[in-house]
């Protein structure tokens, strides 16, 4: 799933006024059929289905019954359409609950809630945020997380640190679900009927004795029941776990305490 789009790269300052207020442009009369919320949900609806290539202005007015120029009164391409989509999607969810418990409790929340938006939205794989637009959701969700992760003790930069390292370990494993559920569906062959097909080759060429390793693996080894996930960010907590530990070792024995 290749990036495809970038966010950020259209009129920065109206992306902001539309997503921090003072954007949508007040009209007299009757009230107007559409939002900039509607043109917005529609958007992130026909991503989720289609892919955010199959999102273009034309294609967003045969949706939503209305001229194309029409969506133009509310945003200005779909550049700053992307920015809004962006920050649509990336709401803080009704989750709360799960980041209390420590800071670790809380890492662990980030990185599930961020591997479910990734399942929630695919398109979010092929969108470069390398730069993002910062708007509500953003900068409440950072706000949010930081809140629970500040007892670590680490500085600053180290505490944005994490949320990179996490983001990024999440970002891969969301890529390798997305990849494998196109494959199923690009071949129209299940996982199960793919490796069937393989079986008799593998078997021959494990049975000749040049890799025992793998011969000998158990049979569960790439089996589906084991949580690469949650193994991969345990050890992840696990790593920060001996910073924290050797950062709270530091202060206490520091002149003073």
């Amino acid at each position: 799933m290749a990036t495809t789009e970038t966010s950020g790269s259209g009129d920065i300052t109206r992306s902001l006024e539309l997503m921090w207020g003072g954007g949508e442009r007040p009209t007299r009369g009757p009230k107007p059929a559409l939002t900039l919320e509607r043109i917005v949900t529609a958007a992130v609806r026909l991503a989720d289905a289609e892919g955010i290539a199959a999102v273009s202005m034309r294609r967003l007015s045969t949706e939503l019954g209305t001229g194309t120029m029409s969506l133009y009164r509310y945003v200005p391409g779909k550049a700053e359409l992307l920015d809004l989509m962006l920050n649509h999607v990336q709401a803080p969810g009704d989750d709360e609950e799960a980041f209390h418990g420590g800071w670790r409790t809380a890492v662990a929340a980030y990185g599930r809630a961020t591997l479910a938006q990734y399942r929630r939205h695919p398109w979010l794989l092929q969108v470069n945020q390398a730069r993002p637009v910062l708007g509500p959701s953003a900068v409440g969700g950072l706000e949010r997380v930081l809140t629970y992760i500040k007892p670590m003790g680490l500085t600053d930069p180290e505490l944005i640190s994490v949320l990179i390292m996490v983001e990024g370990y999440v970002s891969g494993v969301a890529r390798n679900h997305v990849h494998a559920a196109q494959a199923a569906a690009d071949s129209q062959l299940s996982d199960e009927a793919f490796w069937e097909a393989q079986r008799p080759v593998l078997e021959r060429i494990m049975e000749s004795g040049k890799f025992p390793l793998i011969a000998g693996l158990s049979e569960d080894a790439f089996g589906p029941d084991f949580d690469h996930f949650e193994f991969g960010l345990q050890r992840i907590l696990d790593g920060l776990e001996v910073l924290v530990e050797r950062r709270e070792g530091e202060s206490a024995g520091s002149p003073g305490n």
